[in-house]
């Protein structure tokens, strides 16, 4: 069997555009390997997705190919080839002459990407300047404006001018997409470019990507968390579980069939915009380098795992053309158990002529002397999930934050179980703050470094009342079971925990006080497929054993078919539309909604990708 799984050369094209063997990075010192025997080929024009929970070696892999190692790693073995250079055997000179030139990239963050002191134009010509990729300045006044047009961006003096806090997050991205492809390189690596993105904006940038490889034959390598965003993008997928490739293959072909239980474990927590098939989360959670078990790597999370899978590191086999799998049952496939959680959704939604226990009636907020929420009336009822859904700039978290007191409205009123309550939160009695708590979107930003979990947890319960220390505690132990914590998290630091884990413990924080209300503000854009699916398992049924109430504000459409009894869209500060999920997401009646669902990724119930805009040729038009 060749090396290279899945050679991918196409028509008309002499060989792939990019050969990786046998690579492998080492913990620099010592503690084991990082990714090991990892080998896949790229063809010109084409697009690899490389998909993976965290942690299990996608970004080591795309920075290996531009011959660097995170601090703390290096690269140890294998090799990297783009056309006839040996990029691991370049030295540092001639690495700063190959990047940018013959291999660039893309990273997560765009702003992480652009020199905020410098304008656009400025950035774009650096980029030509430093590959001498013009003879001129006119040439590269023309250049600019030709990659400015390729990404969809105005090539008007005045937006050449701005600075990158003066773009929106979809344009820095395009910015970031076009100084990556300005020097016509052979190899771009994207790594997640899209995540917290909106629906509508992410899927301007997927199709620059496709258009861009395609039209200049560059290989690309899409590294991302996300299948279904995969799924419409990518001709093949890889998929890596604690530094190897399990599984490799054409993305349609291993969506509908895969032969690994691990990607057939992430198909079935990618949610489907019908809402039809659960959501299931992966039990138990990827090694740490250095700490693998013998043989497979997933085999303790496995359900079909036998004797032979402990003991020895299966090979890449072939169970179909150019398809992969490391994994001695492959061929055997088997379906996904659903856990007990899976049809919890069923008889969640609140009776008809339920009073609502929390009400917001003509909200208006804003910033200084500009109006985003613009006279927002929304109600839920007891055990109720409404989503509320939007492109960034809606007004979705301004209004979140209104009802909760965290941003005063400058009219319109909250009503807590029929009582008004006040604008701020600080002038809310204790008992409306105790029932009423928030979620933040970053679990990151949202606990304190310097704190225990037992102390994060608990720190509600000291602010609100909750009795003894013993009795806190007792609460605490009490309400991290609730989330699925062990008890032993209690005494870690957040970072100790994985992001999964730290967005369980701020879910823990806000239920400590028994809680009536729970607003939770895209609690799931930057998690896993995996972790998001255990993150909804565990709010539907906290919904079923408390009766709480939810307000999810999100922008992933495909994920609220799988949470919500209704939804709401918003747009330039008014909501549009509203009602009973199932009806919104099959037969939407405002045009907006429409444009939201036609660009938001989305696997059928196959695993079979639909496409991004169905039955058109072009995107809808960007957002300005």
């Amino acid at each position: 069997m060749s090396a290279h799984p899945g050679h991918g050369g196409q028509g008309g094209h002499p060989g792939p555009a990019v050969i990786v063997t046998g690579l492998r990075v080492e913990m620099a010192h010592g503690g084991g390997d990082i990714v090991d025997e990892v080998s896949f080929s790229i063809a010109p024009g084409e697009v690899l997705g490389l998909a993976g929970e965290s942690g299990s070696g996608k970004t080591t892999v795309g920075l290996a190919l531009l011959g660097h190692a995170r601090r703390g790693a290096r690269v140890t073995g294998g090799s990297v080839r783009v056309g006839a250079i040996d990029v691991l055997s370049l030295t540092d000179r001639e690495l700063r002459e190959v990047r940018g030139r013959i291999i660039s990239y893309v990273p997560q963050d765009p702003a992480a990407a652009l020199n905020p002191a410098l304008r656009v134009g400025t950035q774009l010509r650096e980029v030509l300047r430093a590959h001498r990729a013009c003879a001129s300045a006119r040439e590269a006044s023309e250049r600019i404006v030709e990659m400015l047009r390729e990404v969809a961006l105005p090539a008007e003096p005045a937006f050449i001018r701005r600075y990158p806090h003066e773009l929106s997050g979809g344009q820095q991205q395009r910015i970031a997409l076009a100084m990556a492809f300005a020097c016509r390189p052979r190899l771009v690596v994207l790594d997640e470019p899209t995540t917290g993105l909106d629906v509508t904006t992410q899927a301007h940038v997927l199709a620059t990507v496709r258009k861009l490889a395609a039209s200049h034959q560059v290989a690309a390598l899409y590294i991302s968390h996300d299948l279904a965003v995969i799924a419409g993008l990518a001709q093949r997928l890889a998929v890596m579980y604690a530094g190897r490739i399990v599984e490799v293959g054409a993305a349609a072909e291993l969506l509908a069939a895969a032969a690994h239980p691990y990607t057939r474990r992430l198909v079935a927590a990618i949610p489907r915009l019908t809402g039809q098939e659960p959501l299931t989360g992966i039990p138990g959670r990827a090694p740490a380098p250095g700490d693998r078990p013998p043989g497979c790597a997933f085999a303790p999370r496995c359900e079909l795992a036998a004797a032979e899978c402990r003991t020895a590191m299966p090979a890449l086999a072939v169970v179909g053309a150019a398809h992969l799998a490391r994994c001695p049952r492959a061929a055997a496939g088997g379906a996904v158990t659903t856990g007990p959680a899976a049809s919890r959704m069923a008889g969640l939604a609140a009776p008809a002529g339920t009073a609502p226990v929390l009400s917001a009636e003509r909200i208006r907020a804003g910033y200084r002397d500009v109006t985003i929420v613009k006279g927002v009336s929304l109600a839920i009822a007891r055990g109720e999930c409404l989503a509320l859904v939007g492109e960034s700039g809606s007004g979705k978290t301004t209004f979140a934050r209104a009802i909760a007191g965290l941003h005063p409205p400058a009219s319109g009123r909250v009503l807590l179980d029929g009582q008004p309550l006040a604008a701020t939160a600080r002038r809310r009695p204790a008992e409306a703050r105790r029932r009423m708590q928030y979620v933040f979107q970053n679990p990151y930003g949202s606990l304190n470094p310097r704190r225990t979990v037992r102390q994060i947890v608990g720190q509600p319960l000291r602010v609100l009342g909750g009795g003894t220390r013993q009795a806190a505690d007792r609460r605490v132990a009490e309400v991290l079971e609730q989330v699925s914590l062990p008890p032993a998290i209690a005494r870690c630091y957040p970072d100790q925990l994985s992001g999964g884990e730290r967005q369980r413990v701020a879910i823990a924080r806000a239920l400590v006080s028994a809680p009536a209300v729970l607003i939770c503000d895209e609690v799931t854009s930057a998690l896993d497929v995996s972790v998001q699916a255990a993150i909804v398992e565990l709010l539907t049924r906290l919904r079923a054993d408390l009766g709480l109430a939810i307000l999810f504000i999100t922008h992933n459409l495909p994920l609220v078919g799988s949470i919500a009894d209704r939804v709401a869209v918003m747009a330039h500060g008014q909501v549009i539309e509203v009602g009973a999920t199932r009806t919104v997401l099959r037969h939407p009646s405002a045009p907006y909604t429409r444009q939201l669902i036609a660009s938001a990724p989305a696997l059928g119930p196959a695993g079979r990708a639909i496409p991004a805009w169905p039955g058109r040729g072009q995107p809808p038009a960007p957002a300005p």
